[in-house]
């Protein structure tokens, strides 16, 4: 147990820190590879939009029938889906446009933007989306600390797919800062600590529900994340991949990702 505890918190931590990554190609890059970026954000999507519907959410049926039986579980396993999207949705809802990491924007628009603001308000601007990503990283570091405690090989993938949406929104907390302060160093602390949310989500929900860990809670979390994966996939993943290049660019992605999810679930299957 206490491995695969700190399998989990590895995989959460290395998610997370993908923030960093984008923070340095916002740096380094002349220019986004907007075909690449397009193509793998629909990937993403595509991975975390298989394993909800197909592994998580029956995975999390098994769980909550064996413990209330088939109709009590199946409702309670619906109910907890909605409830992850609920949650998602409202952590959305309560967070401004402006500085909403989910609300797509470029960094081309990001960049003209900071031609037009003052650099106080452009400083304010990326601590407000750095706080922004923070707060949604939280659940996503629980989701995906979660799913890696119950099943490794399914922690891996859900790490890699959040890995890769983790990426521009690094960007997008790097930039208005660097414009801001003409600070490399400020910049990607700020994008680094955003990312440091996923682990810090991961364990203060270990830490929390550790004393009550049992096959319908985990039920619960799992039908909740397949909820929060299949809102993040939707809302923020496809949107932002169809935002940076073509739509068939980005249905490619997607296809791949359910189409590499699918193959990579078969042949570890037992």
């Amino acid at each position: 147990m206490d491995n695969n505890v700190y399998f989990a918190f590895g995989l959460t931590l290395f998610a997370g820190l993908a923030t960093g990554i984008g923070s340095a190609l916002a740096f380094f890059s002349k220019s986004t590879n907007r075909r690449f970026l397009s193509i793998s954000l629909g990937f993403s999507a595509g991975v975390m939009i298989y394993v909800s519907f197909i592994e998580i959410f029956f995975k999390a049926k098994e769980s909550l029938v064996e413990t209330m039986g088939y109709r009590p579980g199946y409702w309670m396993t619906v109910a907890a889906f909605f409830g992850g999207i609920l949650f998602i949705a409202l952590i959305d809802r309560f967070i401004p446009a402006e500085e909403n990491p989910h609300e797509i924007r470029t960094s081309r628009e990001m960049d003209d933007t900071g031609a037009e603001r003052n650099f106080r308000k452009l400083h304010r601007t990326g601590i407000f989306v750095a706080l922004a990503i923070a707060i949604h990283n939280f659940p996503e570091g629980m989701a995906t600390f979660v799913a890696a405690l119950k099943d490794p090989t399914l922690g891996v993938a859900i790490a890699v797919a959040i890995a890769i949406h983790n990426i521009p929104e690094g960007i997008s907390v790097s930039v208005p800062i660097y414009y801001a302060t003409g600070k490399r160093g400020r910049a990607f602390a700020y994008s680094f600590l955003s990312g440091l949310a996923e682990p810090v989500g991961a364990l203060v929900g270990y830490t929390i529900l550790r004393p009550f860990m049992n096959d319908f809670l985990f039920g619960i979390l799992f039908a909740s994340v397949a909820g929060i994966m299949v809102y993040i996939s939707f809302d923020e993943l496809l949107p932002a991949a169809h935002e940076f290049g073509e739509h068939h660019i980005c249905m490619y992605g997607l296809i791949s990702g359910l189409a590499v999810m699918a193959l990579s679930l078969l042949l570890t299957a037992s």
